[in-house]
């Protein structure tokens, strides 16, 4: 079997995911800056049966996340599914007009050029294989910008540009690229947006391999 690479795993939604992908098979990548943090999850998989590692490295460092995915590909071997899913930083989250062009450079490192460094990196595999999956994972303000998370709306936006281009453009080679958006915060228990359910959604979404934009909830929840 192949590996999922979760980039911004954690203990919600990262960890649900590797739950999920590990039962069916797939060795787990995590990428994250906590490398401590990474390698706690990565036993607590393992002791769950699953096979997982934890790879530290900063989605805003080009060259650390290359490096990581470059790494998780020699330990676990090719990367078919890449997940990107980081929580963005709070200070992204400025109204529009206080919002200046400088406050702009880390969101759009965050949320522009993570996201191409780590499909570019990955992509020479899955065309080797024959077959990937690309999941980002984004909040409401990626289609309805909110005038007090600018950041992260404009961000957002030029990920979902950038997505929505991979998937036209990969739908031939069987490369499937899909955007999951999560209205509001992630709920344990909510019986659309629980980390458990919202992984459940993205191993169908990499099954089903339909259409670019999918919603776990209603916009306004």
């Amino acid at each position: 079997m192949t590996t999922i690479a979760i980039i911004g795993a954690g203990p919600g939604l990262g960890a649900a995911v590797a739950r999920r992908f590990g039962r069916e098979g797939y060795d787990v990548a995590l990428i994250a800056r906590d490398q401590e943090r990474l390698d706690a999850l990565a036993a607590e998989l393992a002791d769950e049966g699953l096979i997982a590692r934890g790879f530290a490295a900063d989605v805003r460092d080009p060259k650390s996340l290359s490096a990581a995915l470059d790494a998780a590909t020699a330990t676990l071997g090719p990367i078919e599914v890449l997940q990107y899913s980081p929580v963005p930083h709070k200070d992204f989250m400025r109204p529009v007009l206080e919002t200046t062009a400088d406050d702009l450079a880390g969101p759009l490192e965050f949320s522009v050029y993570g996201p191409v460094t780590a499909v570019q990196q990955v992509l020479p595999g899955m065309r080797e294989l024959g077959r990937g999956t690309v999941l980002f994972i984004n909040g409401g303000s990626a289609v309805m910008p909110h005038p007090d998370r600018a950041g992260t709306s404009i961000a957002f936006a030029a990920e979902s540009a950038y997505g929505h281009l991979l998937h036209d453009t990969l739908a031939d080679e069987g490369i499937h690229v899909s955007q999951l958006i999560i209205p509001g915060a992630i709920i344990p228990g909510h019986h659309k947006k629980d980390p458990a359910v919202l992984a459940d959604t993205l191993w169908a979404l990499h099954q089903d391999r339909h259409g670019y934009r999918h919603y776990a909830d209603d916009l306004d929840s």
